[in-house]
This record gives structure tokens, C-alpha cells and sequence, in this order.
């Protein structure tokens, strides 16, 4: 035996998965050849829970880079220690436009076929292509309803999601009915569950694109920001959740996003000079605490672009037009980590997505 052999061997098994769960997804695929057991480790459901249990320390930001010339989209997942790596989502072989994240699993869908969604985990290049919701294709005659919300929920105990599919009933050359037609696909049995409420308001952009999963329920922001829209998959039913009173009370100045912080709830509230931050921790009395309070001195020049785009209890990532910086929560540091040249046409506030490293498999169930 080499003596590279032995300081393997000797070393507990303990603390070679405390090392391995460290690494990059990329550099893990590349050690599965140093012997059996670590081969296996990728597919092993006690190492994807730990692997999944750190990489949430680390929180990273996923940005779409949309270039003319390119068919496909390339992605760039950013950190806090202004490391970059980048991925594709060609495997798929569709063009896609990512709508969702949960737990290192990414909801796709398909830009050239309307209706066309995919759960992926774009490190192991793992992807299930789910059934269609409706037999009849999408015209502008029949467009039954308009694709306004989507949600991915992801359970890591046993490996089962969700995708939301939500939006208002609008007959052919009218305004959209006060309806909420939702579409819920569930893994498990592999098929769409529908069913329509009597709900309607409205969302921008950037309201529904800041899906949260939290208590077995997502939840999304209002364009008039009056409250938080809730939909809760066990009861497959839409209720309410009011904002903090002390934001409410004042007649919600600045502008509100909502997070999610270490599985709650979390609220951003940005003005001129400060960005306070909300969580909601008593998720059924609906109890607001403020949990931070940041003055924008620092970045005065970009406080008026600045989107919050991930929240931990380290650090904040803010997406500005061609900048993302960070704000360590502890060290109350600002950081610029990454930024774009001018060749990029859109802002990265408009592309950037949460997300985190894993390796969830994301075809369980699939066989039907």
C-alpha cells in the first residue's frame, strides 16, 4: 500500500464525509473514481441529506446570461467569496427559461412550446419532463388561463414536489375574470390536479418570479403589496397573510420583496437610506419580528436599483443592473462579488434566481 493509500485508510469514515460534503458537486463527480464507496456516495440518501444540510450555509445566486447568438441560455451561480462557476441547461434540449427554485432544483419552462415544464437539478444533469396539463394546445383563442404564478415545492425527506402552475381565466378579447384557475402537479401520481377560486389581483414581474416554500406552503407578494398570497398544498387551498403592521401603518413606503430566511418567511423593505428586514416567525399568528436594519450610506449609488435576491442569517445578496454585491449580516460589510460588462442586454435584477448546490434526484416516481 502507497503511503497516499494509507492516510486514506486511516482516516475515520466520519471525517471523510464532513470533507467530501464539502466539495463542488463538479469536483465530487470527479473523486467517485478514487474507489467503490465513493462512488456510491452520490446516490446515498444519508450523504444527499448532509451534502444538501451544508451546501444551505452557503447560499448562492444564479444568474441567466442571455447572449443573441446563442440558442441556449448560460447560467452563472455567484457566492459570497466572489467565486464564480457556470453551467448550461442544454441537456434538456429544449430552450427554457427557468420560473423557480427549490432546494438545488430548478422548474424550466419551455420557451417555444407553450404548456412544456421540467424539473431539473442542473449539477447532476438530472431532469423529468412532466406530463402536459391539458390535451387541447394553447391559442389566442383558447388560452383558458394566463401563466401569472409558478411555484416548485420540494420535500428533501422524501424526495417528492410540487409544481403550481397559477393564473386568471381570460376568455378570447376580454378583461381576465376574477378567477384563479391552479394547476398542481404532484410527483407522486405523476398527473395535474385542477381547481379554480374566486381571487383576483395583480403581479409584476418581480412580484412573481419571488416564490417562497415555507411550511409546507408558497408564497408570493402582491403588486400593491397588501399582503402575502398564500397557497397551501396540503388543503390545496389560497388564503392570506397580512404584512407587518408597522409597514402597513405607514403606508408602505419604499419597495417590499419577499425571501426566505432558514425556512421562514422573510420580508425586505428597502427605502432611500435603509433596508429593514422581516420574519415571520410565528407563521400561524402571523407575527412580524424585524430582525435587522441596514443603512445604504455605503452604496448610495446603487440603493435605488438594489433588488434582494437571497437572505441567510450571514449574508445578503443584492442584484443592481450590472453589479451583485453582498452585506455580511455579522460583519456588516459590503462586498461587490460579481459584475457584467455592457454586452448584456438585460439587468441582472431580471435573471438572477436563489439557489444552492444538491444532489436531489428529481426523477423519483417516474415511472408510470
Amino acid at each position: 500500500m502507497s503511503s497516499a493509500d494509507c492516510s486514506i485508510a486511516i482516516l475515520p469514515t466520519d471525517v471523510i464525509l464532513l470533507i467530501l460534503v464539502r466539495l463542488p458537486v463538479k469536483s465530487l463527480f470527479r473523486f467517485k473514481s478514487v474507489c467503490r464507496s465513493w462512488c456510491r456516495l452520490t446516490s446515498d440518501k444519508h450523504f444527499i441529506a448532509l451534502y444538501s444540510m451544508t451546501s444551505s450555509e452557503k447560499p448562492i445566486v444564479l444568474l441567466e446570461i442571455i447572449e443573441p447568438a446563442n440558442r441556449f441560455s448560460n447560467f452563472i451561480c455567484v457566492d459570497r467569496f466572489e467565486s464564480a462557476s457556470y453551467f448550461s441547461l442544454e441537456f434538456l434540449g429544449d430552450r427554457v427559461k427557468v420560473r423557480a427554485s427549490c432546494h438545488g432544483l430548478l422548474c424550466c419552462s419551455s420557451i417555444p412550446n407553450r404548456g412544456v415544464y421540467y424539473v431539473c437539478n442542473p449539477m447532476t444533469r438530472e431532469f423529468r419532463l412532466l406530463p402536459r396539463a391539458r390535451e387541447r394546445a394553447f391559442t389566442r383563442f383558447h388560452p383558458d388561463y394566463e401563466e401569472t404564478l409558478v411555484g416548485l415545492s420540494f420535500d428533501p425527506s422524501s424526495w417528492k414536489f410540487n409544481v403550481a402552475v397559477s393564473g386568471f381565466y381570460r376568455p378570447f378579447g376580454r378583461r381576465p375574470h376574477e378567477k384563479l384557475v391552479c394547476m398542481l402537479f404532484d410527483s407522486t401520481t405523476n398527473s395535474w390536479y385542477k381547481f379554480v377560486s374566486s381571487l383576483y389581483d395583480e403581479f409584476t414581474h418581480m412580484n412573481r418570479n419571488q416564490v417562497v416554500l415555507s411550511n409546507s406552503s408558497l408564497h408570493w407578494l402582491t403588486h400593491s403589496c397588501s399582503y402575502v398570497l398564500v397557497l397551501d398544498l396540503r388543503l390545496n387551498a389560497w388564503r392570506k397573510i397580512s404584512l407587518p403592521e408597522e409597514i402597513i401603518a405607514v403606508g408602505f413606503w419604499g419597495r417590499i420583496y419577499l425571501l426566505e430566511l432558514e425556512g421562514s418567511v422573510s420580508l425586505i423593505q428597502i427605502s432611500s437610506m435603509w433596508m429593514n428586514i422581516w420574519v415571520l416567525k410565528d407563521y400561524e399568528r402571523e407575527y412580524w419580528v424585524l430582525v435587522d436594519r441596514v443603512h445604504l450610506r455605503c452604496i448610495w449609488g446603487f440603493a435605488a436599483s438594489a433588488f434582494p435576491v437571497c437572505l441567510s442569517s450571514d449574508v445578503v445578496f443584492l442584484a443592481t443592473q450590472r453589479k451583485i454585491l453582498t452585506y455580511g449580516r455579522k460583519n456588516m460589510v459590503w462586498k461587490e462579488v460579481f459584475s457584467v460588462g455592457d454586452n448584456i442586454a438585460y439587468p441582472l435584477w431580471f435573471l438572477a434566481q436563489p439557489f444552492r448546490s444538491s444532489l436531489f434526484p428529481c426523477d423519483q416516481g417516474a415511472q408510470f
